[in-house]
């Protein structure tokens, strides 16, 4: 693929035909996900309320997830992307399906089981989800337009977040559970027909294939002996598991905010946009010198945010607060996807991505199990102080151990 210099501006990515596609798959299907996760949340603190039952929403996430990862990242790596995408855009579909059954008691079911099977299908399906955006992003940009790229993929990725939770907070109080699951279905069917009118050429299918296990391995030890690849995901992974609040936010919201699944909504969407406005920014302005110092003074700030949101008891307070801790985070995601694009080759962007996927549900939703563990044995404001100043130590810990990474030039990576 070849680009002039001008192909690399702003506008020029837009105008790709194959570049909005792809940024339309991803942002419905974030819309999707997003609107059942705010709805599973609320669905389950309604009948258990009990905090303790939101971690377990991360971790029967989670543990699906890590159980497929690797062998989503081979198939992605050695089977047509696209489609192997619109398979699971379908699962997406069939668990919102599934939701909105339960939630209208079309199922002949109690309890919350059936809920949390739901989720682990999710947890399945997402395994894909980002590898093969992943993979069909090096195949619609040229490697030039790879950092200004990163930048609006963040944008849009944290558009979904920023809409997603707030029409979920709205439809459920508005129309109740299954209006918001219905919705989602709406998403996921768009995010598939993304994909189905999607023009790209897929890369030549491997010549031999090395054995499934052989070939996963060879993605991991890719990532283990590249410093700055593995210190940009543990950096991320360590920070948002022990500094995450987003699981926490209905029992914030009910508990001590005192406000209604709107309030919800709103909490939810704030890093996001806090997120949104550091990717326009920086896919205007994209790093290149400095990148590894921006990256660790972003992470120390996230944890002096969530000490702040921890201590506050104002509704409004903590959105604001939640907006900075977005844009804090938004760094680190415009970073690390650089990361990821530059440093991949790409016959291995299937297995390399899902590493870093391991890496970030680690922290999401293993991060809510821990953040519900720790709510339940301190109270829900001790635990995301304490949470907030390990972020700092991770930081500090991550600047000396790191030495490349605090160094990185993005600019030397192309």
């Amino acid at each position: 693929m070849s680009a002039t210099a001008d192909n690399s501006s702003a506008a020029a990515l837009l105008r790709q035909p194959g570049f909005a596609q792809l940024l339309m798959y991803r942002i419905a299907a974030m819309l999707s996900y997003q609107i059942v996760a705010v709805t599973v949340g609320w669905h389950i603190y309604e009948i258990t309320r009990n905090p303790f039952s939101l971690g377990l929403i991360g971790l029967a996430e989670v543990l699906p997830f890590f159980c497929v990862a690797p062998f989503a990242g081979y198939l992605v790596d050695h089977l047509p992307r696209r489609r192997l995408g619109m398979a699971a855009t379908l699962g997406l579909i069939a668990t919102a399906l599934v939701l909105a059954a339960v939630a209208m008691g079309w199922l002949p079911v109690k309890g919350v089981w059936p809920i949390y099977l739901a989720i682990a299908l999710t947890g399945m399906v997402r395994a894909f989800l980002s590898p093969i955006y992943n993979a069909l992003f090096a195949r619609v940009l040229a490697r030039e337009q790879f950092a200004r790229g990163a930048g609006f993929g963040s944008v849009v990725f944290q558009a979904g977040m920023v809409i997603g939770p707030a029409l979920g907070g709205v439809l459920v109080a508005w129309g109740g559970k299954g209006l918001s699951y219905g919705v989602a279905v709406v998403m996921a069917t768009l995010a598939l027909a993304a994909l189905a009118s999607l023009k790209v050429s897929e890369p030549p299918p491997p010549q031999t294939r090395a054995p499934i296990f052989a070939s996963i391995a060879e993605g991991a030890r890719f990532v283990l002996s590249n410093q700055i690849m593995l210190g940009a995901m543990a950096l991320d992974m360590f920070s948002v598991l022990l500094g995450g609040v987003v699981a926490m936010l209905p029992a914030f919201i009910q508990d001590i905010l005192h406000y209604g699944p709107e309030g919800l909504g709103i909490l939810r969407a704030a890093p996001a946009l806090g997120s949104i406005c550091v990717g326009l920014w920086l896919a205007r302005r994209p790093l290149q010198r400095n990148a590894g110092r921006v990256l660790l003074f972003a992470v120390a700030g996230f944890g002096l945010c969530v000490i702040a949101f921890g201590l506050s008891h104002s509704f409004w307070l903590s959105a604001a607060i939640l907006l900075f801790y977005g844009a804090c985070d938004g760094v680190s995601v415009v970073v690390r996807s650089t990361i990821l694009q530059l440093a991949t080759p790409d016959e291995m962007r299937g297995r390399v991505s899902s590493i870093n996927g391991i890496f970030i549900s680690s922290s999401n939703e293993l991060g809510a199990f821990y953040a519900g563990s720790m709510a339940r044995l301190l109270g829900l404001v001790p635990a995301v102080v304490i949470g907030g100043c390990a972020v700092l130590a991770v930081a500090g810990v991550t600047a000396w151990k790191a030495p490349q990474l605090r160094r990185l030039n993005l600019r030397d990576l192309q």
